[in-house]
């Protein structure tokens, strides 16, 4: 590789390195707010965001007593370095890097071992705690960091090759996405007529867990310990039978420049789509507990809107009560009425008319209090059923108010329900006291008082006053009209009485037959203009009617946004809850999505990386 190749291959190494680092540090910012992840994820992201600046890391995994601490002193050639057994004896991580000097480092669960060997210059090794042991908290350890390798081998007992657990080993390590080596470790035990069948078995079992053909190599780390002599030389022929060269080979040749950088960079990213899919696989199932909680706030705004309708049901129910009332008074008044400009009161209407030409008018109405009109209205009844609203509308408040607040506290019944139900970290997130309302504000509907008995005056008042004046007119004109005729009937009369003057008599009989058939026909004046005051009256009764029923209907109106926000404001806290969870559902799904598209771009960069373009130089 040439100097240009190689820096061109380091920029290309740096700019995905960077990316990486910026897509680690979005998803950690994702990653520790979703509900139901767990801290180890978070973890696994951490170690992620520096990984790529960490030796390549090739952990030595198996079950304890397979020989993964004697693998490793055998490759470094000092046989107590890391201690072996036939019981357990690592329960800590143990990674094994190049030092000038030997020595022993312990963070956490994780011991670092420094040794001035070649071949730790290349790569890192790392030893774990032994699986099935009796230790379970052994095993844990192994899982948790097998996270952190770029490869994984697989160590078994050739004795004991390919056993249940080591086929569930298999399958983790599939998970995980790792490139598996299987190594059968002390073939010195069975014969070499074995070794090739148990290899071939292995391998078999492997393929149909992997759904590939993995590397299978037998070793023997006990004859690459012999094969070593106290000078520090090297028995080659020994060595290379021991099969312990394989690694060497592994780490000297298939870890060339560019695989190295790609799968430095490879685990890190492996890591980040692993918490991603993770991540995004628990906020999709928190879907459920989303859907959920959309489900609290659709049922509670169903609720609301049910509340608003029998509310304002009640209220519609009033209004059409307060104008039945109108209309009750209108039917009555109009009886009223007619009675006064019935065509059987013509003759005494006509006299009451001519009482108010000669001024004895107002002789004549002391006798029926002042007023004909309101004489007959208090014979009809017309002002009961407007003495009657006040008693209906003031039954609204109070119903308005006992269902408010029997529906904040049936909320609140619900609201605490649905809250002791959420999970614990949920349920913790809740801000405030779900309470009913401690206090109840009555003011829209006692203001409209003052305009409602406006209207109640002016139905009883002026309606009266109006009608006898129309009243007092029609008689006054009806009266005129009549006396018009009559004096004029008897001016004919007078002028040629029984026909005195011969043959013209005959002319004003005529005139005076239809003098006294037009004053007939004004009698029918009477009842035709009671008809019309009738429907005026009924009209603006029914206008009047609206207008009230509508004062009462705006106050009303206020008085239900009030009881609504008095609802809304006892169930709060759950409500702003779910809202916070249904946005904060929605950011993390969106930046996982968008977190995925980067996570694909990257991939294939570095799968790109260090290959030669178009014109045979590095892309």
């Amino acid at each position: 590789m040439t100097p240009d190749t190689s820096t061109k291959l380091a920029t290309e190494y740096e700019a995905i390195r960077r990316r990486e680092y910026e897509l680690i540090t979005d998803l950690l910012d994702i990653v520790p707010k979703i509900d139901g992840l767990g801290e180890e994820r978070v973890s696994q992201m951490r170690d992620a965001l520096f990984h790529a600046d960490h030796p390549y890391l090739i952990v030595l995994m198996g079950p304890y007593n397979a020989g993964k601490s004697s693998i490793i002193n055998a490759l470094l050639g000092t046989p107590d370095l890391l201690p072996v057994g036939p019981t357990p004896t690592t329960d800590r991580i143990t990674i094994l890097r190049y030092g000038e000097q030997t020595g022993r480092t312990r963070s956490g669960e994780v011991d670092t071992v420094f040794y001035p060997s070649p071949l730790l210059q290349k790569v890192s090794f790392v030893d774990t705690p032994g699986l099935e042991s009796i230790f379970r908290e052994h095993e844990e350890i192994t899982r948790r960091f097998l996270h952190r390798s770029d490869t994984v081998m697989l160590v078994m007992m050739a004795t004991q090759a390919m056993t249940a657990h080591n086929l569930e080993y298999i399958k983790m390590l599939k998970e995980y996405g790792k490139q598996v080596i299987l190594i059968l470790n002390q073939i010195d035990l069975i014969t070499p007529e074995e070794r090739e069948t148990v290899r071939q078995y292995v391998l078999d079992q492997a393929r149909g867990e992997l759904g590939k053909n993995p590397e299978v190599w037998l070793i023997s780390s006990r004859d690459a310990l012999d094969a070593r002599h106290a000078d520090g030389t090297v028995d080659e022929e020994k060595w290379a039978a021991s099969g312990i060269k394989q690694i060497e080979n592994y780490v000297d040749h298939q870890l060339g420049d560019v695989p190295r950088l790609r799968q430095k960079l490879q685990t890190p990213l492996q890591i980040a789509q692993s918490v991603h899919s993770s991540a995004l696989t628990v906020v999709r199932g928190n879907q459920s507990a989303l859907d959920h909680y959309q489900s609290i706030s659709q049922n509670v705004d169903q609720q609301l809107s049910v509340f608003r309708r029998e509310s304002e049901k009640q209220v519609t129910t009033t209004a059409s009560d307060l104008k039945a009332k109108f209309e009750e008074a209108g039917k009555r008044g109009a009886e009223a009425i007619r009675e006064q400009f019935q065509l059987s009161r013509a003759l005494g209407s006509v006299f009451r008319g001519f009482a108010e030409l000669v001024g004895l008018s107002s002789l004549a109405r002391s006798t029926v209090g002042g007023s004909y009109t309101r004489a007959a209205f208090e014979r009809h009844k017309v002002f009961e059923p407007i003495s009657e609203l006040p008693t209906i509308a003031e039954k609204l408040p109070p119903r308005l108010e006992g269902k408010d607040l029997q529906d904040a506290d049936d909320l609140v019944k619900y609201a605490r329900r649905e809250i002791d139900a959420l999970p614990a970290q949920i349920k913790s997130k809740v801000i405030g006291t779900v309470q009913p309302p401690t206090r109840y504000d009555r003011a829209a509907l006692q203001a409209v008082r003052t305009d409602l008995e406006t209207i109640e005056d002016e139905a009883r008042r002026i309606e009266t006053e109006k009608i006898e004046r129309a009243l007092r007119n029609s008689l006054l004109y009806l009266a005129a009209y009549e006396v018009i005729l009559l004096v004029f009937a008897i001016f004919v009369w007078q002028a040629n009485p029984f026909g005195t003057d011969g043959a013209g008599g005959s002319t004003e009989l005529i005139v005076i037959i239809v003098l006294l058939g037009l004053m007939l026909l004004g009698f029918a004046f009477l009842p035709l203009r009671g008809r019309q005051l009738q429907n005026e009256y009924v009209k603006r009764m029914q206008a009047l009617g609206d207008k009230y029923a509508d004062a009462l209907t705006r106050a009303a109106s206020k008085q239900i946004d009030y009881g609504m926000g008095l609802r809304r404001d006892a169930i709060a806290p759950l409500t702003r809850l779910v809202d916070a969870q249904t946005e904060i559902h929605t950011t993390q799904l969106k930046r996982l999505q968008a977190t995925g598209e980067q996570l694909v771009k990257i991939e294939a960069d570095l799968a790109a990386m260090g290959k030669p373009g178009l014109l045979g130089v590095l892309r």
